[in-house]
């Protein structure tokens, strides 16, 4: 069975807490979001370590770690890239990106696991090191998604922020089945 489309706009997760993973963006302080954007990818990348087990797919429908592990190293690199977009251009507009149709277009399901491990916690860790490094009267500096959502900088960290936790909740207590409530990153 192929994966649905997620077709929903995720920027209400900057305005309330998140019931499936359990975080609330909104008490994310800006200082924060390089250590959890480096746990998450800790988590993330472990699951991966059993590439047999993160093959396979939890439920019909449902991402595999290693689809999940893909995407969230395809986000890294996109939301670094809006980083610096968003530290050097006056209110940039972020082209358009399709995940589902980028899952499908790279094979992410073929992907191996080892590479993807090692390439998620580079990107990851060139994303956080870009938080590291934003100066703190830059947080406000604004950059706008393809569908004219605004972000500032400290939105932006917020949003990716729940992107990683949120998929780590995803490959392991989550949809992975072990009934878990909360995700290890924030627990």
């Amino acid at each position: 069975m192929s994966i649905v489309p997620d077709a929903k706009d995720w920027t209400w997760v900057l305005e309330a807490r998140c019931d499936e993973c359990g975080l609330d963006t909104r008490s994310v302080d800006p200082a924060d979001v390089p250590v959890l954007l480096r746990r998450s990818a800790s988590v993330i990348t472990g699951v991966l370590a059993d590439g047999d087990a993160a093959r396979r797919r939890p439920q019909p429908g449902l991402w595999s770690p290693l689809e999940y592990a893909c995407h969230v190293r395809d986000v890294a690199r996109r939301f670094d890239a809006r980083l610096s977009l968003m530290l050097t251009v006056d209110d940039p507009r972020f082209e358009n990106w399709d995940q589902d149709a980028t899952a499908v277009q790279d094979g992410y399901a073929d992907q191996d696991p080892a590479r993807v491990a090692g390439e998620l916690t580079e990107a990851a860790e060139r994303l956080a090191q870009g938080f590291d490094e934003v100066p703190p009267e830059a947080l406000e500096r604004a950059g706008y998604r393809s569908d004219g959502a605004r972000f500032t900088v400290s939105t932006l960290g917020r949003y990716v922020v729940h992107e990683f936790v949120h998929h780590a909740y995803d490959v392991t207590l989550g949809r992975a089945g072990s009934g878990g409530t909360a995700s290890p990153v924030i627990s």
